[in-house]
């Protein structure tokens, strides 16, 4: 008998009915001989009824009775499906994140897991019980009730498979896994049949909305095997896990897009030590995240400073700029909101060269310019005139053939 934490979004969860077919599976899992913890997100669109109603009370509704409101929202998930359960004559038994004992920091809105307590879960599954556990949330030291932020249910159902030992942790979906790339921009692109945490992280960072980066980045801390399925439909989906086991690995397992760019240029900045952070401190004092960054030094002792922001950003990041080049006495400010980012990845590319020349290669025989690039030890990342974003997703997936398996599968343990 193995265990297994399932989680399941609020589009899984958006009626009685789709309430209903997750007890079903469940249901037919728990058949198979498995002991379930089954986390759930509040109904597809309760979050955000819930904001709305708090914002129109108080606009800059937050901290601590903020999430006191929007715990609420798991809360009737996990009932709703507890109930579900018994229905079909299955012992159920429901929890939110501060009954479990969830512990996390006091940061409201966006609080951390610092541990769980999992005698109640595990004496339930002793008793032969299917736990529901609402996602999303825990409780401060403090005894307050906290939220996670966006996407907080997966990494709920990671870290408590981890906590629990689970064998596997399930993430159910609207999509059937992890595929090279969006398939409403390549219809070719291919569903993995696995991916490495690495891989997936860097995938989830560069754009890839299938995963929430908190929840692969304890998922890979732990070693925590998880795999993305459909919440509709049956299928093996995509195991995320280790490097281990792997027969042969591709040179690339996906292509990344990030379509929310903006890039600034400060001209002229006087080349001498400190500019940099004179340029970036006020930037990261606004909590404004840069992402790539690129230095050009010119002839006459100055240098050109580019560097990209998510476009929500754009503005603030801009009239920060412009007080910073008066101070500095640069010769310019200027910017670009029409640009977007086209990453490579795959772990494959520690042992291979010539990745960023067929890169280059591709794009160029598509005429299209690259304005910025970024490496890590298992990504590439360029910036190129947003126009040419689609084009340049499906030249890469065409040149790197990943429509196709490669060659010597792996084997699970």
């Amino acid at each position: 008998m193995s265990l297994l934490v399932l989680k399941f979004g609020g589009t899984s969860v958006g009626t009685p009915e789709r309430i209903r077919n997750v007890a079903e599976r469940a249901l037919r899992l728990r058949g198979e001989g498995h002991s379930l913890v089954v986390v759930v997100s509040a109904m597809s669109g309760e979050t955000d009824r819930l904001l709305g109603l708090a914002h129109e009370l108080q606009p800059r509704a937050e901290g601590r009775e903020l999430d006191v409101l929007l715990s609420t929202g798991e809360q009737v998930t996990i009932a709703l499906l507890s109930m579900a359960l018994e229905a079909y004559g299955c012992p159920a038994r429901s929890y939110t994140g501060g009954q479990v004992r969830i512990l996390t920091d006091s940061a409201h809105n966006k609080a951390r897991i610092r541990s769980i307590d999992d005698s109640r879960i595990r004496g339930d599954l002793e008793a032969g019980r299917v736990v529901v556990v609402a996602g999303f949330q825990g409780i401060s030291e403090e005894g307050a009730i906290t939220t996670l932020g966006r996407g907080g249910s997966d990494t709920t159902a990671v870290a408590l498979a981890s906590a629990l030992k689970a064998d596997e942790c399930r993430i159910y979906t609207d999509v059937d896994g992890v595929y090279t790339t969006d398939p409403r921009v390549v219809k070719r692109a291919r569903r993995l049949e696995r991916i490495t945490f690495e891989e997936m992280l860097e995938m989830a960072s560069l754009g890839s909305k299938v995963l929430q980066i908190r929840a692969v980045e304890f998922a890979g801390k732990y070693n925590v095997p998880l795999r993305v399925l459909s919440s509709f439909e049956e299928g093996p989906g995509t195991l995320i896990t280790t490097e281990e086991g792997r027969v042969e690995q591709a040179l690339v397992a996906g292509i990344a897009f990030n379509q929310n760019e903006a890039q600034l240029t400060i001209q002229g900045v006087p080349d001498q030590p400190g500019v940099a952070y004179r340029i970036l401190g006020p930037v990261a004092d606004a909590n404004i995240e840069v992402d790539m960054i690129v230095q050009n030094v010119g002839a006459d002792n100055t240098t050109d400073f580019t560097f990209t922001v998510h476009r929500n950003d754009y503005e603030k990041a801009l009239g920060i700029l412009e007080r910073v080049s008066s101070e500095l006495g640069a010769r310019n400010v200027a910017g670009d909101t029409k640009i977007a980012k086209v990453s490579v990845v795959g772990v494959g590319m520690r042992s291979h060269a010539g990745i960023a020349s067929r890169m280059f290669e591709a794009l160029a025989r598509e005429s299209i310019n690259i304005r910025m690039i970024s490496t890590s030890e298992i990504k590439i990342s360029v910036v190129v005139d947003e126009k040419y974003l689609e084009l340049g997703v499906r030249t890469l997936h065409d040149a790197f053939e990943l429509e196709q398996e490669p060659t010597g599968q792996s084997t699970d343990r």
